[in-house]
């Protein structure tokens, strides 16, 4: 063997140890993502994902330092499927990987118990689209949400039910999720505070399919509204079983059913201008280009529309980095303190928290639908 064929084997060697000490000097940043992946909701889970995903690879090719070491992200993604059970089995599963801090749950059913373990770990968590009040007030410091809650989404809803709507008389209905029943609760409110009558108030699940029997009951009380706490997977095909009873009464609900799928989900059921929903978010004038700009390229890279919280995920994910940039470190007790003062510019607008985690300043976005696809109302601050 000649010495040119032996140095090869020894100069390779040398070149993977330099290599391999390159590698250790990287921080390898964990990020878990957590939304319904699988089930009758997996487009809002993907769409949230998809999300996540553009932020880690935007993360990655910056070259992010923190702390004088260039950043590695790594987005470890779970399904909880909208369950509550398999949300805190996954809660689980990412405590014992050791992440830096999760983006998520989607569901307030879901991000609710899960809090309760990323607390117990010390673990920051930031949910970019579950809006029922309970998650902030429990007093977790790792806390936070980057959309408005049901406070303020059910209550503007309940108003303009009555003030643009001139409705009278209000029917409610709710899947009895935390999310349904909370901001349907939140209506209520709103619409009763503006002189509405609720006439009657029926309950079904998340999973249900037929809506015969309290169609009918609403049907006989002749509301001028009726207002649905769920997602878009059971609301379409309510609509269309209101329109087969001849149910001609406007349609409302929340950010769950506010969604470009409704219009596949409802078909020719969505009727025109009958459906009125709000987006716990929403992006001022101001911001409008450069938010159209992040959604084209999201087009782009997937091939398909943005739902609706893509954005606020990618936003979320961008604003605990920001906090770990500032603190010159990934250790959540360490940004913690940074992320709770953060001043961060998304591409959904300004984020910054209040004292109990929720968004200081949310926005909210009224649709409608008209001509298959949905409509701009107004944006409320």
């Amino acid at each position: 063997m000649s010495f040119k064929t032996k140095m090869i084997p020894l100069a390779g060697a040398i070149a993977f140890a330099f290599a391999g000490a390159a590698a250790a000097q990287d921080l390898v940043v964990k990020i878990g993502h957590v939304g319904p992946i699988s089930g009758a909701i997996a487009h809002l889970g993907k769409d949230n994902e998809n999300g996540a995903k553009m932020a880690i690879e935007e993360l990655n090719a910056k070259g992010v330092m923190i702390g004088g070491k260039k950043a590695k992200f790594e987005l470890l993604a779970e399904d909880d499927a909208g369950d509550p059970k398999q949300g805190t089995t996954v809660a689980q599963k990412l405590v014992d990987a050791k992440v830096n801090g999760v983006i998520g749950h989607l569901n307030s059913g879901t991000t609710i118990p899960a809090s309760s373990i990323y607390n117990a770990a010390g673990i920051v968590q930031i949910s970019p689209s579950a809006t029922n009040p309970k998650y902030t007030q429990q007093g977790f410091k790792g806390a936070f949400r980057v959309v408005a809650n049901d406070g303020q989404l059910g209550g503007t809803l309940g108003r303009f039910a009555v003030q643009i709507n001139k409705a009278k008389k209000v029917a409610v209905i709710d899947d009895k999720t935390a999310y349904g029943e909370g901001v349907a609760a939140e209506f209520i409110k709103g619409a009763k505070g503006k002189g509405a009558e609720i006439v009657v108030q029926e309950h079904t699940t998340d999973k249900s399919t037929d809506f015969n029997a309290i169609l009918t009951t609403i049907k006989a009380k002749k509301p001028d509204v009726i207002f649905f706490g769920g997602m878009d997977a059971v609301a379409g095909p309510m609509l269309r079983q209101m329109k087969a009873l001849g149910i001609t009464a406007k349609f409302m609900g929340g950010d769950g059913i506010c969604t470009t799928d409704l219009t596949k989900l409802a078909g020719d059921a969505i009727g025109e201008g009958q459906v009125v929903c709000a987006e716990a978010g929403g992006v001022l004038e101001a911001q409008k280009k450069i938010n159209d700009d992040w959604k084209a390229a999201y087009k782009k890279k997937f091939g398909i529309d943005v739902q609706i919280y893509a954005p606020y995920v990618y936003d979320a994910v961008m604003t605990m980095v920001d906090a770990m940039v500032q603190a010159k470190s990934a250790e959540p007790a360490k940004y913690l303190p940074f992320l709770a003062k953060i001043k961060h510019k998304g591409v959904t607008g300004d984020i910054a928290f209040d004292a109990k985690g929720d968004i200081k300043d949310g926005t909210l976005t009224l649709y409608t639908y008209k001509g298959g696809a949905r409509e701009l109302l107004q944006v409320v601050k």
